[in-house]
């Protein structure tokens, strides 16, 4: 991924500001709310919600109409754009997320009727376990391969691993397997599937809850009673959140908070379920500010320097109205390049392709300020882009320029193939040849040598309870780890920041709960520490793999990691205190206090931000559960690399 976002904020006169939040605020927030109504309404919505898709062009449809309500009309036409974009953005993520729980849960739920003690295999089946243990044996000479069969007792691992890690030991099956034994696990589980045979469905239960292999060791029955305890929980954990509710907006007037308060304050509830979904909307903070409106195209802004030689931008459909820069002086050479580009396109008379804009898309939002006055005073004006890194030098807009013209090569091919073309289909080649050319026009840029590593060598960085970053830079081709680094070595002389920060949590965790037992209305806002935090680890890792000429850094996959976290917390809890609910709350809560809670998605983003700056690829790979957190940045590696060799 090349591509970064960065962000200025917007200064203008008050009128401008005025008019820009009516529009965004009593225009398009209202029509985007009634947008995401009619979506969630349509007869088709519960088979998108099975398809985990909609049909994009439905938005579109429902737009068209609302065009012409007295709410919603006096909009600048990219506005109505936005619209349709955000609604399709949203429901496309929320339907993806939904069907991905529910496969989670399907996978999880049958895995639980599968998982089940040897005692328990030995009493379905009617055999012992030497005879489950032989049959195993059988069913895995059959599908595995030789090494495997070899090595059926589980090495002892060099690293020693502490009672508090025991747990992360016992996981879901569909975690444990590597890369190169995934074929085995998958096998499996269609042999389970297509079988009536008793023996062999027990016989496969065992391979699959010991990791494919067979041993003679006698189980913990502690230890299978925590692992089935955890799954459970983690089905429990996924059927709350399919039950989640459907995007519905923002209510910047809060009426649908007020009609919640009437609703409580003159009726009785009839269940503890809508007792607490009253609670959740009264204690719901909802957004204050628009939603914010997005530029797609590159040229759909326009850049220029004002008489007091500051950089200034206006928008289509806004034009009328001028935003000045401010820009942290790291991030000013990218509006000078936004303005330099769109300079050289006009005064070779369009001879250049916007194609080639470092700018990709923009996007205009109003953060949240504090203090009583008019909404448009209170609020700033933020805005963000998107930019293509490789644009930046002349080496990377080559690649880009390849790649461009490639891909309009293909679509005229494609479209001529057809034959017997219309007008429309004629004109439409045109204007893809004239691209063509002007995209061989290159904007003048700074030379800068492309990144090259090693195709075998890989970074992996895990992420964990104890340390949100462990490092392991891997050979692929020998699978042998080149060195590690902890977060203790990745911060060096700033580790003491992490524990700084973690008491800032901890205090204002404190401060927060007082507040709420006061009804105190002010907020505890934390500290940018940990991003900057992040921002080190992030150096330190892309430093990491320039030193060692590494060819992509591999992140986790963080769909399930709350899951994964918040799973193992709970079944510590229950494991402490088994008879007192309210005992494991308590446990549950310490637990999270001592431990580093940290913002995973932030860090990540901050690796694939300064990486895309080094021109490094980033590779994302679902972290197993098993192992430390070194074998877990290692296997990451690994499985990055042999699913590369599979690709190939």
């Amino acid at each position: 991924m090349s591509q970064i976002t960065i962000q200025c904020r917007l200064v203008a006169s008050e009128s401008s500001r005025h008019q820009l939040w009516k529009f965004m605020a009593e225009l398009n927030t209202p029509l985007i709310n009634e947008l995401l109504r009619q979506v969630n309404q349509h007869p088709e919505f519960e088979t998108w919600r099975q398809k985990g898709k909609h049909p994009t062009s439905i938005v579109k449809e429902l737009c068209q109409p609302l065009k012409t309500d007295p709410r919603f009309i006096g909009q600048p036409s990219r506005f109505y754009a936005s619209a349709i974009a955000l609604v399709n953005y949203t429901y496309k993520s929320w339907l993806a997320l939904m069907k991905r729980l529910q496969s989670q849960l399907d996978s999880k739920t049958y895995w639980l009727e599968m998982l089940r003690s040897d005692a328990e295999l030995v009493k379905t089946c009617g055999a012992s376990l030497d005879g489950i243990r032989t049959k195993a044996t059988e069913i895995l000479a059959q599908i595995a391969p030789v090494d495997i069969i070899d090595t059926q007792q589980p090495k002892t691992s060099k690293v020693k691993k502490s009672k508090k890690s025991a747990l992360s030991q016992t996981d879901d099956v569909k975690h444990a397997p590597q890369t190169s034994d995934r074929h085995v696990f998958n096998t499996l589980f269609e042999i389970y599937r297509n079988t009536e045979d008793i023996l062999t469905r027990c016989a496969i239960s065992y391979l699959l809850k010991n990791s494919c292999k067979v041993t003679d060791k006698e189980e913990d029955c502690e230890k299978f009673t925590q692992r089935r305890r955890k799954l459970e929980i983690q089905i429990e954990r996924l059927k709350e959140q399919l039950e989640a509710r459907i995007p519905k907006g923002r209510d910047l007037t809060n009426t649908k908070w007020l009609q919640t308060l009437f609703t409580a304050i003159h009726n009785v509830p009839q269940n503890e379920t809508e007792a607490k979904s009253w609670q959740n909307s009264l204690l719901r903070q909802s957004s204050c500010v628009p939603f914010p409106v997005a530029y797609e195209g590159s040229e759909e802004t326009t850049w220029f320097k004002n008489q007091k030689g500051r950089i200034c931008v206006k928008f289509n459909g806004i034009s009328e109205h001028t935003f000045e820069v401010y820009c942290d002086s790291r991030q000013l050479h990218w509006f000078k390049r936004f303005l330099e580009d769109q300079q050289i396109k006009r005064n070779s008379k369009n001879q250049h392709s916007s194609s080639l804009f470092t700018l990709r898309s923009g996007r205009i939002a109003w953060q949240e300020g504090e203090g009583k006055g008019e909404p448009w005073n209170v609020h700033s004006l933020t805005l963000y882009c998107c930019v293509d890194t490789r644009l930046w030098t002349a080496e990377g807009t080559e690649q880009v320029k390849q790649e461009r013209a490639e891909e309009i090569t293909k679509i005229i091919t494609r479209t001529e193939a057809k034959g017997n073309l219309n007008s429309k289909q004629e004109l439409f080649i045109k204007r893809k040849n004239s691209t063509l050319s002007r995209i061989n026009n290159s904007f003048p840029r700074p030379s800068q040598p492309l990144y090259k590593g090693k195709s075998h060598i890989l970074v992996g960085v895990s992420v964990g309870l104890k340390q949100p970053a462990t490092v392991a830079v891997v050979d692929g081709i020998t699978d042998k780890v080149i060195t590690y680094h902890s977060i203790k070595q990745l911060l060096g002389d700033n580790y003491k920041l992490l524990n700084r920060q973690q008491r800032e949590k901890q205090t204002l965790s404190h401060k927060r709960q007082i507040a709420q037992i006061f009804a105190s209305p002010k907020p505890f806002e934390e500290s940018e520490l940990g991003q900057y935090i992040d921002r080190l680890i992030a150096k330190k890792i892309v430093a990491l793999a320039q030193t060692y000429s590494a060819s992509s850094i591999v992140v986790p996959k963080l769909g399930d990691i709350r899951e994964q976290v918040n799973s193992e917390i709970q079944a510590r809890a229950e494991q402490k205190c088994p008879d007192c609910l309210e005992a494991q709350k308590n446990y549950a809560k310490q637990y999270r206090h001592s431990i580093h809670q940290w913002s995973y998605g932030r860090l990540i983003e901050c690796v694939q931000t300064q990486a895309a700056k080094a021109g490094i690829v980033i590779e994302e790979v679902k972290q197993p559960i098993r192992g430390s957190p070194q074998e877990k940045a290692k296997e990451l590696a690994i499985a990055a690399y042999k699913s590369r060799q599979m690709a190939d």
